[in-house]
Protein backbone atom coordinates (compact mmCIF):
# COMPACT_ATOMS: atom_id res chain seq x y z
CA UNK A 1 0.00 0.00 0.00
CA UNK A 2 1.31 3.45 -0.96
CA UNK A 3 1.86 6.02 1.81
CA UNK A 4 -0.89 8.35 0.55
CA UNK A 5 -3.36 5.47 0.34
CA UNK A 6 -2.46 4.39 3.88
CA UNK A 7 -3.03 7.94 5.21
CA UNK A 8 -6.47 7.94 3.59
CA UNK A 9 -7.19 4.62 5.31
CA UNK A 10 -6.38 5.84 8.87
CA UNK A 11 -9.69 7.71 9.47
CA UNK A 12 -11.60 4.59 8.45
CA UNK A 13 -9.50 2.47 10.81
CA UNK A 14 -10.07 4.86 13.70
CA UNK A 15 -13.78 4.92 12.97
CA UNK A 16 -13.91 1.11 13.06
CA UNK A 17 -11.98 0.96 16.33
CA UNK A 18 -14.30 3.54 17.88
CA UNK A 19 -17.33 1.62 16.67
CA UNK A 20 -16.12 -1.81 17.80
CA UNK A 21 -16.87 -1.33 21.52
CA UNK A 22 -20.35 -0.09 20.63
CA UNK A 23 -20.98 -3.29 18.69
CA UNK A 24 -19.82 -5.32 21.67
CA UNK A 25 -22.32 -3.49 23.89
CA UNK A 26 -25.24 -4.02 21.56
CA UNK A 27 -26.51 -6.97 23.55
CA UNK A 28 -27.13 -4.62 26.48
CA UNK A 29 -28.06 -1.32 24.88
CA UNK A 30 -30.19 -2.45 21.93
CA UNK A 31 -33.73 -3.04 23.23
CA UNK A 32 -34.51 -5.03 20.10
CA UNK A 33 -31.66 -7.47 20.67
CA UNK A 34 -32.62 -10.74 22.31
CA UNK A 35 -30.57 -13.91 22.31
CA UNK A 36 -31.81 -17.42 22.84
CA UNK A 37 -32.44 -17.88 26.54
CA UNK A 38 -29.14 -18.61 28.25
CA UNK A 39 -29.02 -21.38 30.84
CA UNK A 40 -28.32 -20.81 34.52
CA UNK A 41 -25.67 -22.80 36.36
CA UNK A 42 -24.89 -23.68 39.92
CA UNK A 43 -21.36 -25.09 40.16
CA UNK A 44 -20.16 -27.02 43.18
CA UNK A 45 -16.65 -25.59 43.21
CA UNK A 46 -15.08 -27.68 45.97
CA UNK A 47 -11.38 -27.32 46.72
CA UNK A 48 -9.38 -24.52 45.06
CA UNK A 49 -7.15 -27.33 43.76
CA UNK A 50 -9.85 -28.09 41.20
CA UNK A 51 -8.45 -25.09 39.35
CA UNK A 52 -5.28 -27.00 38.44
CA UNK A 53 -6.15 -30.66 38.88
CA UNK A 54 -7.68 -32.98 36.32
CA UNK A 55 -10.61 -34.93 37.75
CA UNK A 56 -14.19 -35.91 37.02
CA UNK A 57 -15.53 -32.63 38.40
CA UNK A 58 -13.54 -30.31 36.12
CA UNK A 59 -14.38 -32.64 33.24
CA UNK A 60 -18.03 -32.07 34.14
CA UNK A 61 -17.52 -28.29 34.05
CA UNK A 62 -16.00 -28.49 30.57
CA UNK A 63 -18.70 -30.81 29.28
CA UNK A 64 -21.53 -28.60 30.52
CA UNK A 65 -20.02 -25.57 28.75
CA UNK A 66 -20.16 -27.49 25.47
CA UNK A 67 -23.96 -27.81 25.72
CA UNK A 68 -24.83 -24.14 25.12
CA UNK A 69 -23.59 -21.17 23.06
CA UNK A 70 -20.69 -19.06 24.24
CA UNK A 71 -22.14 -16.20 26.32
CA UNK A 72 -21.66 -12.48 25.77
CA UNK A 73 -20.72 -12.10 29.44
CA UNK A 74 -20.92 -13.86 32.80
CA UNK A 75 -22.30 -12.82 36.19
CA UNK A 76 -21.04 -15.01 39.02
CA UNK A 77 -22.49 -15.14 42.53
CA UNK A 78 -19.66 -16.64 44.58
CA UNK A 79 -19.74 -18.00 48.12
CA UNK A 80 -16.52 -16.11 48.73
CA UNK A 81 -17.90 -12.58 48.37
CA UNK A 82 -20.15 -12.34 51.42
CA UNK A 83 -20.84 -8.70 52.26
CA UNK A 84 -23.04 -6.34 54.22
CA UNK A 85 -25.09 -4.88 51.41
CA UNK A 86 -25.00 -5.83 47.72
CA UNK A 87 -22.08 -4.98 45.45
CA UNK A 88 -21.15 -5.60 41.84
CA UNK A 89 -17.64 -5.49 40.37
CA UNK A 90 -17.43 -2.61 37.90
CA UNK A 91 -13.78 -2.45 36.85
CA UNK A 92 -12.45 -3.03 33.33
CA UNK A 93 -9.85 -5.59 34.39
CA UNK A 94 -10.67 -7.52 37.58
CA UNK A 95 -7.72 -9.01 39.42
CA UNK A 96 -7.39 -12.72 40.19
CA UNK A 97 -7.83 -13.08 43.96
CA UNK A 98 -6.03 -15.95 45.72
CA UNK A 99 -8.27 -15.97 48.78
CA UNK A 100 -6.95 -19.13 50.45
CA UNK A 101 -3.87 -20.44 52.20
CA UNK A 102 -1.81 -23.60 52.59
CA UNK A 103 -1.94 -24.70 48.96
CA UNK A 104 0.92 -25.32 46.47
CA UNK A 105 2.65 -22.37 44.83
CA UNK A 106 1.35 -23.54 41.46
CA UNK A 107 -2.17 -22.60 42.56
CA UNK A 108 -1.09 -19.11 43.62
CA UNK A 109 0.56 -18.65 40.23
CA UNK A 110 -2.71 -19.08 38.37
CA UNK A 111 -4.06 -15.93 36.77
CA UNK A 112 -7.43 -15.68 35.06
CA UNK A 113 -7.27 -12.39 33.12
CA UNK A 114 -10.86 -12.23 31.91
CA UNK A 115 -12.03 -8.66 31.25
CA UNK A 116 -14.69 -7.09 33.38
CA UNK A 117 -17.73 -5.25 32.08
CA UNK A 118 -18.60 -1.89 33.65
CA UNK A 119 -21.56 -1.78 31.27
CA UNK A 120 -22.98 -5.08 32.53
CA UNK A 121 -22.35 -3.95 36.10
CA UNK A 122 -24.40 -0.82 35.41
CA UNK A 123 -27.16 -2.87 33.79
CA UNK A 124 -27.20 -5.17 36.83
CA UNK A 125 -27.64 -2.13 39.06
CA UNK A 126 -30.55 -1.01 36.89
CA UNK A 127 -32.47 -4.29 36.82
CA UNK A 128 -32.15 -4.93 40.56
CA UNK A 129 -34.68 -2.59 42.11
CA UNK A 130 -35.14 -4.55 45.33
CA UNK A 131 -32.09 -2.93 46.91
CA UNK A 132 -29.28 -0.51 46.19
CA UNK A 133 -26.42 -2.22 44.37
CA UNK A 134 -23.07 -0.48 44.85
CA UNK A 135 -20.39 -0.48 42.14
CA UNK A 136 -17.14 -1.98 43.49
CA UNK A 137 -13.70 -1.25 42.10
CA UNK A 138 -11.54 -3.16 44.60
CA UNK A 139 -12.61 -6.81 44.66
CA UNK A 140 -12.02 -8.75 41.45
CA UNK A 141 -12.55 -12.47 40.76
CA UNK A 142 -12.24 -14.70 43.82
CA UNK A 143 -11.55 -18.43 43.60
CA UNK A 144 -15.24 -19.27 43.77
CA UNK A 145 -15.40 -17.69 40.32
CA UNK A 146 -12.11 -18.16 38.50
CA UNK A 147 -11.39 -21.73 39.67
CA UNK A 148 -14.49 -22.95 37.83
CA UNK A 149 -14.96 -20.42 35.02
CA UNK A 150 -11.42 -21.14 33.79
CA UNK A 151 -12.61 -24.66 32.88
CA UNK A 152 -15.64 -23.32 31.02
CA UNK A 153 -13.67 -20.66 29.10
CA UNK A 154 -9.93 -21.34 29.41
CA UNK A 155 -9.01 -18.50 27.04
CA UNK A 156 -10.45 -15.95 29.52
CA UNK A 157 -12.16 -14.27 26.56
CA UNK A 158 -15.62 -13.77 28.10
CA UNK A 159 -16.19 -10.70 30.34
CA UNK A 160 -16.89 -11.67 33.96
CA UNK A 161 -18.39 -9.67 36.80
CA UNK A 162 -19.30 -10.74 40.34
CA UNK A 163 -22.40 -9.96 42.38
CA UNK A 164 -21.94 -10.18 46.14
CA UNK A 165 -24.21 -11.92 48.66
CA UNK A 166 -25.64 -9.76 51.45
CA UNK A 167 -25.12 -11.82 54.61
CA UNK A 168 -27.70 -9.79 56.56
CA UNK A 169 -30.60 -11.11 54.45
CA UNK A 170 -32.50 -14.44 54.53
CA UNK A 171 -32.69 -16.95 51.71
CA UNK A 172 -36.14 -15.76 50.59
CA UNK A 173 -34.68 -12.30 49.97
CA UNK A 174 -31.93 -13.74 47.77
CA UNK A 175 -34.39 -15.91 45.85
CA UNK A 176 -36.49 -12.83 45.03
CA UNK A 177 -33.46 -10.68 44.19
CA UNK A 178 -32.21 -13.30 41.72
CA UNK A 179 -35.54 -13.24 39.91
CA UNK A 180 -34.88 -9.64 38.90
CA UNK A 181 -31.86 -10.78 36.87
CA UNK A 182 -33.91 -13.06 34.60
CA UNK A 183 -34.10 -10.41 31.87
CA UNK A 184 -30.34 -10.72 31.34
CA UNK A 185 -30.70 -14.34 30.28
CA UNK A 186 -32.22 -12.99 27.04
CA UNK A 187 -29.16 -10.81 26.48
CA UNK A 188 -26.70 -13.69 26.21
CA UNK A 189 -25.57 -13.40 29.83
CA UNK A 190 -24.64 -16.61 31.62
CA UNK A 191 -25.42 -16.39 35.35
CA UNK A 192 -23.53 -18.76 37.63
CA UNK A 193 -23.91 -19.51 41.32
CA UNK A 194 -20.74 -21.00 42.79
CA UNK A 195 -20.59 -22.75 46.16
CA UNK A 196 -21.40 -26.19 47.58
CA UNK A 197 -24.86 -27.32 48.62
CA UNK A 198 -23.47 -29.52 51.41
CA UNK A 199 -20.45 -27.82 52.95
CA UNK A 200 -19.28 -28.65 56.47
CA UNK A 201 -15.51 -28.17 56.52
CA UNK A 202 -15.34 -28.81 60.25
CA UNK A 203 -16.38 -32.44 59.73
CA UNK A 204 -14.33 -33.28 56.61
CA UNK A 205 -12.90 -36.82 56.76
CA UNK A 206 -9.42 -36.21 55.37
CA UNK A 207 -8.57 -39.93 55.63
CA UNK A 208 -11.18 -40.66 52.99
CA UNK A 209 -10.92 -37.50 50.93
CA UNK A 210 -10.30 -39.49 47.72
CA UNK A 211 -12.96 -42.13 48.36
CA UNK A 212 -15.57 -41.86 45.57
CA UNK A 213 -19.05 -40.60 46.47
CA UNK A 214 -18.46 -40.92 50.20
CA UNK A 215 -20.76 -39.21 52.68
CA UNK A 216 -21.72 -39.51 56.34
CA UNK A 217 -25.25 -40.72 57.09
CA UNK A 218 -26.54 -37.18 57.68
CA UNK A 219 -24.95 -36.00 54.41
CA UNK A 220 -26.56 -38.87 52.51
CA UNK A 221 -29.92 -37.96 54.04
CA UNK A 222 -29.58 -34.25 53.24
CA UNK A 223 -28.33 -35.00 49.73
CA UNK A 224 -31.31 -37.27 49.02
CA UNK A 225 -33.86 -34.80 50.33
CA UNK A 226 -32.31 -31.77 48.59
CA UNK A 227 -32.11 -33.56 45.26
CA UNK A 228 -35.70 -34.66 45.67
CA UNK A 229 -36.88 -31.10 46.25
CA UNK A 230 -34.85 -29.93 43.26
CA UNK A 231 -36.29 -32.52 40.90
CA UNK A 232 -39.83 -31.80 42.13
CA UNK A 233 -39.20 -28.04 41.76
CA UNK A 234 -40.39 -27.77 45.34
CA UNK A 235 -38.13 -24.90 46.34
CA UNK A 236 -39.77 -23.57 49.50
CA UNK A 237 -38.24 -26.23 51.78
CA UNK A 238 -34.85 -25.36 50.27
CA UNK A 239 -35.44 -21.67 50.96
CA UNK A 240 -36.54 -22.58 54.51
CA UNK A 241 -33.52 -24.88 54.92
CA UNK A 242 -32.99 -23.98 58.59
CA UNK A 243 -36.35 -25.60 59.43
CA UNK A 244 -35.63 -28.96 57.78
CA UNK A 245 -34.06 -30.84 60.69
CA UNK A 246 -30.69 -32.05 61.93
CA UNK A 247 -29.32 -33.38 58.64
CA UNK A 248 -29.84 -29.99 56.97
CA UNK A 249 -28.29 -28.20 59.95
CA UNK A 250 -25.14 -30.30 59.60
CA UNK A 251 -25.11 -29.96 55.82
CA UNK A 252 -25.53 -26.17 55.93
CA UNK A 253 -23.85 -24.92 59.14
CA UNK A 254 -23.32 -21.53 57.49
CA UNK A 255 -25.13 -20.02 54.52
CA UNK A 256 -22.41 -18.64 52.25
CA UNK A 257 -21.85 -21.77 50.13
CA UNK A 258 -25.55 -22.64 50.00
CA UNK A 259 -27.06 -19.31 48.96
CA UNK A 260 -25.52 -19.26 45.44
CA UNK A 261 -27.75 -22.27 44.73
CA UNK A 262 -30.77 -20.25 45.88
CA UNK A 263 -29.83 -17.58 43.30
CA UNK A 264 -29.81 -20.23 40.60
CA UNK A 265 -33.30 -21.41 41.56
CA UNK A 266 -34.59 -17.83 41.63
CA UNK A 267 -33.52 -17.42 38.00
CA UNK A 268 -35.64 -20.26 36.71
CA UNK A 269 -38.31 -19.46 34.13
CA UNK A 270 -41.30 -21.45 32.93
CA UNK A 271 -40.12 -24.19 30.60
CA UNK A 272 -36.70 -24.63 32.17
CA UNK A 273 -35.61 -28.20 32.69
CA UNK A 274 -33.22 -29.17 35.47
CA UNK A 275 -30.09 -31.26 35.01
CA UNK A 276 -27.92 -32.37 37.92
CA UNK A 277 -24.28 -33.19 37.19
CA UNK A 278 -21.11 -33.81 39.25
CA UNK A 279 -23.67 -35.18 41.70
CA UNK A 280 -21.35 -36.79 44.24
CA UNK A 281 -20.63 -36.59 47.94
CA UNK A 282 -17.02 -36.39 49.03
CA UNK A 283 -14.93 -36.50 52.20
CA UNK A 284 -18.01 -37.31 54.26
CA UNK A 285 -19.35 -33.79 54.62
CA UNK A 286 -19.26 -32.12 51.18
CA UNK A 287 -21.21 -32.41 47.94
CA UNK A 288 -20.09 -31.41 44.47
CA UNK A 289 -23.63 -31.44 43.08
CA UNK A 290 -24.03 -28.94 40.25
CA UNK A 291 -27.14 -27.75 38.40
CA UNK A 292 -28.01 -26.61 34.92
CA UNK A 293 -31.36 -24.95 34.24
CA UNK A 294 -32.25 -24.50 30.58
CA UNK A 295 -35.09 -24.76 28.09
Amino acid sequence: MKRNDFLKFIPLLLTFQAFKPLRNLEYLTNKEFNSDLMPVLFLGHGSPMNAIEENTFVKGFREIASTFPKPNAIICISAHWFTKGTFVTAMDNPKTIHDFGGFPEALFNVQYPAPGSPELAKKTQEVITQTNVTADFDWGLDHGTWSVVKHLYPKADVPVIQLSIDYTKPAQYHYELAAQLKVLRNKGVLIIGSGNIIHNLGLVDFRNINKPNYGFDWAIEAHSKINGYLREKNYQPLIDYAKQGKAFQLAIPTAEHYLPMIYTLGLQVKGDKMMLFNDELMAGSLSMTSIKLSE
